[in-house]
């Protein structure tokens, strides 16, 4: 079953000085089934970002539609945009964008706060998701106490913390360094495996290799995608970077 389908999608900008018009996307169409785990790659300036920001509801497309569990999104009205972001979609991004002013506890509840939960339910959402994360002990510090990898790993608990229907994540391991990145994707890949679906951006061959699937990105449109099927993370490395060779020479895949 798709929880994300996507059709036909084009979004071509005006430049503001000139009236120049850019093509960021052409015609993107796939779906990503529930449970999934999709990697999405491709060059600087393919168009991954505008595609993310179009499937966040952070952006309209010119043409084309994105449904979420059937709800197509261009159809909600801008007044109740926020509240469906938070209900549904979980985000995760390279720079953390947590709060320094709020301790750790308080960043992850933040999505709940804003929801409206009430207060005796926070506690009981809370210590199950940041015990799974390992960071329950690290609950009454502040993100500029704790290190890039919990600072991530804080944020991957306030995305599950609505139980989303997606999680989001741009470029999760851009600000990473080695030990705190292999931390990281174990994480993606248990909560994967208990049944999150998520759709990653990334230009990390060493992310994407985590994913069940990887969707590549040329000139504003799918160019190709790869299963896991069997393949261990070593040997979908490989073929991912063999792809991206193709990529970056203009080359056709076959």
């Amino acid at each position: 079953m798709a929880i994300l389908q996507v059709e036909n999608l084009k979004k071509i900008y005006t430049t503001r000085f000139g009236g120049n018009k850019v093509q960021a996307l052409s015609n993107v169409t796939f779906s990503v089934e529930k449970g999934e785990y999709v990697a999405i790659m491709g060059e600087s300036g393919s168009g991954k970002t505008t595609l993310l920001n179009i499937l966040a509801a952070l952006d309209r497309p010119t043409s084309g539609k994105v449904f979420l569990e059937g709800r197509e999104l261009s159809a909600i009205k801008e007044s109740e945009m926020a509240t469906f972001r938070r209900e549904n979609l979980g985000f995760v991004f390279q720079e953390f964008n947590l709060l320094d002013t709020f301790s750790i506890r308080d960043n992850i509840l933040l999505p709940l706060v804003l929801n409206g939960a009430k207060a005796s339910d926070l506690e009981a959402k809370l210590l199950p998701i940041a015990k799974k994360l390992g960071i329950d002990d690290l609950l009454s510090k502040f993100p500029y106490e704790v290190s890039g990898g919990q600072k991530q790993r804080t944020a991957v608990a306030r995305a599950l913390i609505t139980d989303p229907k997606l999680i989001l994540a741009d470029e999760p391991t851009g600000a990473l360094d080695s030990k705190s990145t292999d931390e990281l994707l174990r994480v993606f890949r248990q909560i994967n495996e208990m049944g999150q679906t998520i759709l990653m951006v990334t230009h990390s061959t060493k992310a994407a290799s985590h994913a069940s699937r990887v969707l590549f990105i040329r000139d504003g449109e799918v160019f190709h995608q790869i299963y896991r099927g069997d393949c261990t993370n070593e040997q979908l490395y490989q073929k991912i970077s063999d792809t991206l060779t193709l990529l970056t020479t203009g080359g056709e895949q076959r």
